[in-house]
């Protein structure tokens, strides 16, 4: 027994899988204080996490703060770049 897989399939499981990225950048700009509040409040991370990405954001240059649907994750990128922060999606 063979199993055939069609292209609907195949694109349905492409899309399934396919999971983006929102990254956040360091800036000489925004406080501790405010990232860690708009991580909060946008992407839903609790305090520890918050602190967490805005002290590798520091140290790094940019960590991956949330994965997820493109769809979902530009209207968070628009929030956070709306409030002075520097993200990019991938």
């Amino acid at each position: 027994m063979t199993e055939t897989i069609t292209n609907e399939e195949l694109e349905l499981k492409e899309q399934v899988v396919k999971e983006h990225v929102l990254v956040l950048f360091d800036d000489n700009v925004n406080t501790f204080d405010h990232v860690i509040e708009l991580l909060v409040k946008v992407c839903n991370h609790d305090t520890i996490q918050a602190e967490q990405c805005a002290t590798l954001v520091h140290y790094t240059g940019k960590c991956a703060i949330k994965k997820g649907a493109f769809k979902e994750l530009t209207i968070m990128g628009e929030i956070l770049a709306d409030s002075g922060l520097t993200v990019e999606i991938n």
